[in-house]
């Protein structure tokens, strides 16, 4: 009755307001008597209306921005993905990206699509925009350096990253001198342009180092603490530094520029000793609270905009403001995790890549297509790599490193990266940069970022180590080791059961271990301690309620699904159990129209539909992740299909074909170590069939009489399978089992898929 009566009052009270609406715009025309109201071009058609409309909206600033946006995105994610699979930091990707829309090529080669999309005069946009995201980017920077890591471990740290900027720093002022009187725009004083090519050969890119050292495992290592310390020192000396450059470039000469430093030293010691103070304060109010209310989040932002604003109106640019805001913010990694979060995703995804393609389109690569402008541009990199990488390498080996360890260090100080570009675009925007030398001074921070890797690889083959991060474990005889790989707790501790109930009563013959794969992209250098303690917590008080003894890997990387592969090989394990994910493509039609369209592009899922591995149009049994697993692994694997899993006292194992005969292993272990009851099914006659499955079963149930049992596949039903804990069975079945739709999926328990 209640819905009749709102559907009267709904239309009643709609139409007769829609009609009043109505009758005024009628009333209304007659008030138009009298007035020059232009009326649309007779000869023009409501479609022809229509299409011009379109067109001027289409040219409207903001729309032109957001098409820019959205093509940025698109581009620097796909080049950022590219990148990442051979090895490569994903921002080397996203700057490459940057260059391909810029003039280098698509202005070169569509120079209509590049007026169209990127006209001249909406590049202020452009700039502002990527501005904003610098700043917010130089206040994550800030507070992703931990400056506790300079306090303690700040002596030999302090030297070698000093060496690596003083040593760079002149042999790129005596680069200048060679170069002034070619590239120096008019107007331009000597020190000026010598300052600008100093700092620009001095810088390190803390972040990419950072993500570099986490994904070969060398974070926990002494190598890395020192690396880190000298990045993090670096960063704070060079960003210093570059505020000096930058007051005495605008002030035009050193001597009037000592005002500018001046209140430069005033700015610093209000935010050490006035700010940081307070901020500490309101941190320390708030630490114990689980969220932090929106007045307190935007005390913290106001201090970032007026202290960017107080830098930019002193000289010395905002971004020294926001980089000094994130330094000083409190010492709570609850803080700093809660702010990372709300800014990074913004910065870096949204406003980030708008910098890399706005220093795009000033990248200019095809001005460097005389061979004395190639020439000096591997001058630039060659006096890049000798200052950085040699002089970094050297500084460690005089204060007592050995020489891998040395040159190690020599190679990750001479990443450049992101902080590289940040410099150049303030000497372009200040005008100290020619459009020559800048799109050189690029090209030597792409080649010197991209060489860290295999400088890396190098170096480690020529001293015969490599990274290891697989634990040794003590070796016994038949040790049965299994590899568990998770991604949140919860299917961690599923596992750890499933494990757990293969081995506890032959624990001195057997090892589990417990793994983490993280995509660096998403870690911090300040607190991926905190986050690997987090993250195992769970397990390994799970594993103490288990009674079972644990070791433990974490790693970031970059391809988590190699990664998994590669250590379960390396480890050799005997088993490798992971859980199943889901794809974010299922449940709606645009979202199963795009993961197709997703699996189509994935040069990895297209060579498996090229080899015919997976059909062209056939539904996937199994999400992305798991299905690279399943195709790169050759350790047997166990896919845990967990469907609440709390105890695996019943199992089912049924039988599809006489490839299944090695299941009669694992159903052995969870016997004998489980006392689990097995109810086996003998999908039409499949073990009477077949000889050896036979005669393992009848083994089975005569040394374990009271806990086998056998169904067929015809009784099989509802009741049934809501009893069972667990459904043992191998992949080839469970394919089947799949692609027929049968009528168990509806009411299976949880799931152990195996592939040996």
């Amino acid at each position: 009755m209640n819905k009749l009566r709102n559907a009267i009052f709904y239309f009643t009270v709609t139409g007769f307001f829609t009609a009043l609406m109505y009758w005024v715009v009628g009333q209304g025309k007659d008030l138009e008597i009298g007035r020059k109201i232009s009326a649309p071009i007779a000869n023009n058609t409501q479609w022809g209306q229509f299409l011009e409309s379109l067109f001027h909206n289409l040219q409207h600033p903001l729309a032109i921005l957001l098409a820019q946006i959205i093509t940025i995105i698109i581009v620097a994610r796909f080049f950022g993905w590219i990148f990442k699979k051979i090895g490569q930091p994903s921002v080397i990707g996203e700057i490459v990206a940057g260059i391909f829309l810029g003039p280098s090529l698509v202005g070169m080669y569509f120079p209509e699509f590049s007026q169209i999309l990127f006209p001249t005069e909406s590049l202020g946009n452009l700039q502002f925009l990527s501005q904003i995201g610098l700043i917010l980017f130089m206040f994550v920077i800030g507070m992703e350096l931990d400056l506790k890591v300079l306090k303690n471990r700040a002596n030999d740290a302090v030297v070698i990253s000093h060496a690596s900027i003083v040593i760079p720093f002149a042999l790129g002022m005596c680069l200048a001198y060679y170069v002034y009187h070619l590239f120096a725009p008019e107007g331009v004083e000597f020190l000026s342009f010598s300052l600008f090519l100093g700092i620009s050969m001095s810088i390190t890119a803390f972040p990419v180092l950072a993500r570099i050292v986490q994904e070969r495992g060398i974070h926990k290592t002494k190598l890395g603490s020192i690396v880190i310390t000298c990045a993090a020192a670096d960063d704070i000396t060079a960003w210093c530094l570059l505020a000096a450059v930058i007051a005495i470039v605008k002030a035009g000469s050193f001597i009037s520029s000592l005002y500018v430093i001046g209140a430069a030293v005033i700015y610093v010691i209000a935010m050490l000793f006035l700010v940081k103070p307070f901020l500490k304060r309101v941190g320390d109010l708030y630490s114990k609270s689980e969220n932090i209310s929106k007045p307190v989040v935007a005390i913290f932002f106001l201090t970032l905009i007026i202290s960017s604003y107080l830098t930019e109106i002193i000289g010395i640019h905002a971004l020294f403001g926001a980089f000094m805001t994130g330094a000083i913010m409190p010492d709570n990694h609850k803080f700093r995790n809660i702010f990372i979060e709300k800014v990074e995703d913004v910065s870096l995804i949204l406003l980030l890549p708008l910098f890399f393609v706005f220093t795009g389109l000033r990248t200019q690569i095809g001005i460097i297509n005389d061979p004395n402008l190639l020439k000096i541009t591997g001058f630039i990199i060659l006096v890049a790599v000798i200052g950085k990488f040699v002089g970094s390498a050297l500084a460690a080996r005089f204060v007592g490193q050995n020489w891998k360890d040395s040159l190690t260090i020599g190679a990750l100080m001479n990443t450049r990266g992101l902080m590289e570009l940040v410099v150049l675009n303030i000497g372009y925007d200040l005008g100290v940069l020619t459009s020559e030398i800048f799109t050189m001074m690029v090209i030597m921070a792409l080649v010197t970022t991209l060489m860290t890797g295999p400088a890396l690889d190098l170096i480690n083959f020529i001293f015969k180590s490599k990274n290891i991060v697989i634990p040794e474990i003590e070796e016994a005889i038949h040790k049965f080791k299994i590899l568990i790989s998770f991604g949140n707790y919860e299917k961690g501790k599923s596992l750890l059961k499933v494990a757990n109930a293969l081995t506890k009563k032959e624990k001195e013959k057997s090892s589990l271990t417990a793994m983490h794969l993280s995509v660096s992209d998403e870690m911090h250098g300040f607190n991926i301690e905190e986050y690997e303690k987090e993250t195992f917590e769970p397990i390994i008080e799970e594993s103490k309620i288990l009674n079972q003894d644990i070791t433990t890997i974490f790693k970031a990387t970059t391809d988590i699904e190699t990664d998994i592969a590669d250590v379960a090989t390396k480890g050799d394990y005997d088993l490798l159990l992971v859980g199943l994910g889901k794809s974010i493509f299922e449940g709606t039609i645009l979202g199963k129209v795009i993961g197709f369209t997703t699996r189509i592009i994935n040069p990895d899922r297209l060579l498996d539909k090229i080899t015919g591995k997976e059909g062209l149009f056939s539904n996937p049994i199994f999400d992305d992740r798991t299905s690279q697993i399943i195709a790169k692994n050759k350790t047997p694997l166990g896919i845990l299909v967990d469907n609440e899993l709390q105890s695996l006292d019943k199992i089912f194992v049924p039988f599809f074909n006489s490839e299944d005969a090695f299941l009669i292993d694992y159903i052995q272990k969870f016997v004998h170590n489980n006392n689990s009851k097995i109810n086996i099914v003998d999908v039409k006659n499949q073990i009477e069939n077949n000889f050896l499955i036979k005669n393992a079963v009848e083994g089975l149930e005569k040394n374990y009489p009271d806990n086998i049992n056998f169904f067929d596949d015809n009784t099989i039903n509802k009741s049934f399978l809501i009893k069972q804990d667990l459904m043992l069975v191998s992949l080839e079945s469970w394919k089947k089992l799949v692609e027929s739709n049968n009528l168990w999926l509806s009411n299976l328990p949880s799931v152990l898929i195996i592939k040996p």
